[in-house]
C-alpha cells in the first residue's frame, strides 16, 4: 500500500497553490483560457519533476490551446515557482490535460435533464 508523507503531501499543495495563483494572475498568454484550474499536482520524490494536472472549462479547441500555452511559457513559470517557494530545487513541471470538470459538467446537465423529464 502507497502511503505518502506528510511533507510530501503538504509539498503538492504548495506547488498547487502556487501554480494555481501564477496561471491566474501572472501569465498574460492569450492562449490560456480564463477558466483554467489546477486539479491536481503530483511531485516526485527527488522534487525534479512534477505533474500538474489542467482543467479547462471550454471548448476541446480551448483546451489545446490553453495546453500549447502553458508548454511555451513553461520556463516563466517555473521562474515563477521559484521565487514563490523556498526549495533547493524547482521542479520542471509536465502539464496534463484533465477533462473530469468538463464531464462533471455534461453528467450534471445529463442528470437534471432526465429529472426535467421525468417531472412533466
Amino acid at each position: 500500500m502507497s502511503h505518502k508523507s506528510v511533507k510530501s503531501t503538504r509539498l503538492n499543495m504548495e506547488v498547487y497553490k502556487a501554480l494555481s495563483n501564477i496561471i491566474r494572475s501572472e501569465l498574460k498568454d492569450p492562449r490560456i483560457h480564463p477558466m483554467t484550474s489546477v486539479v491536481k499536482v503530483d511531485v516526485a520524490a527527488d522534487l525534479k519533476t512534477a505533474k500538474a494536472y489542467i482543467s479547462v472549462l471550454g471548448t476541446e479547441e480551448e483546451g489545446k490551446e490553453t495546453m500549447e500555452g502553458l508548454k511555451s511559457s513553461s520556463g516563466f513559470i517555473r521562474h515563477a515557482l521559484a521565487k514563490n517557494l523556498n526549495l533547493r530545487n524547482t521542479p520542471e513541471i509536465e502539464y496534463i490535460y484533465d477533462d473530469s470538470i468538463a464531464y462533471g459538467v455534461r453528467m450534471s446537465k445529463l442528470i437534471n435533464e432526465v429529472v426535467g423529464s421525468d417531472a412533466t
